[in-house]
């Protein structure tokens, strides 16, 4: 704890020497200041709450839970269920069954309705691709990609099925129209 030297003119903290020898010069106090050593630390509520004791004193830990169950219990008109029992007959209310037959219902409809793109962007989407893969081939012939990646030979492979669907798409765009 910090010692104040008092003079005519109030408190002070007198001279002190510092480690390395050198000396602070006295500080004045105005009426009022704690020194920050003798600050006390903050304590957040969940750490004042943990240190907060759980059972009123002089009470047996033993006995405290016996109590605490005797003071549940005893409320009037209230029928207690085991709770183990109380757990299983909730579920067994709602079968399984009858949960999974909407849901299955539900996903077969969405798999039957399709979100398709409008075909006229999916026409313009396969077009860049084939123009993609054609770039590619046009690279392989010319020798500039030697080593093409495993995804750039699946493009190539896959240019049949792309123009494939694209013809598709325009007879079907054809017919619409």
């Amino acid at each position: 704890m910090t010692t104040y030297s008092e003079d005519s003119e109030g408190k002070f903290i007198p001279a002190s020497q510092r480690p390395d020898g050198t000396w602070r010069k006295a500080r004045r106090v105005k009426d009022g200041y704690v020194p920050q050593e003798e600050v006390p630390l903050y304590e957040s509520k969940g750490k004042m709450f943990a240190k907060k004791p759980l059972l009123p004193v002089g009470m047996c830990p033993v006995v405290a839970p016996k109590t605490k169950d005797a003071k549940q219990q005893n409320i009037p008109g209230l029928l207690v269920l085991n709770k183990s029992a109380g757990a299983k007959a909730k579920p067994q209310k709602t079968p399984a069954s009858a949960k999974k037959a909407p849901l299955d219902d539900l996903t077969d409809q969405l798999g039957a309705m399709q979100v398709d793109q409008d075909p006229a962007r999916k026409l313009k989407k396969l077009r860049r691709k084939v123009r993609e893969i054609e770039a590619i081939e046009s690279k392989l012939k010319s020798g500039e990609l030697k080593n093409p990646e495993k995804d750039q030979l699946d493009k190539v492979a896959r240019k049949g099925e792309i123009t494939r669907e694209i013809a598709q798409l325009e007879a079907q765009a054809s017919t619409i129209q």
